[in-house]
């Protein structure tokens, strides 16, 4: 009885961790969005991919886990280069991207 408890406790707090993530990566996904038309750069493909995970304090000294998304974007439509974009809990905390071939045409 108890080994089913457990098994089912762990089934949940898996559950709720990959649905905490996908939230995450949504709220990730439209900031890249955004920033990227922003900047005048097409994202590509659409999608960003989950890079990395870590624990890291916030501003207030809270542990949140930190999670850095992979995405590529081009300037041109010839070249394709690489971004990250790095979220503390479900704030953004920093894009970065490569340097990149401005068209001034």
């Amino acid at each position: 009885m108890i080994v089913h408890i457990f098994l089912i406790t762990i089934i949940v707090l898996g559950f709720l961790y990959w649905y905490h993530g996908q939230k995450v990566k949504q709220i990730a996904y439209q900031a890249t969005q955004v920033y990227c038309q922003s900047l005048g750069v097409q994202m590509l493909d659409d999608y960003i991919a989950g890079h990395g995970l870590w624990m890291k304090r916030d501003k207030s000294g809270k542990m949140c886990l930190q999670r850095t998304f992979a995405f590529e974007f081009s300037s041109t439509g010839q070249h394709r280069y690489n971004g990250k974009i790095i979220m503390l809990g479900q704030q953004v905390e920093s894009i970065v991207m490569e340097p990149y071939r401005v068209d001034f045409t």
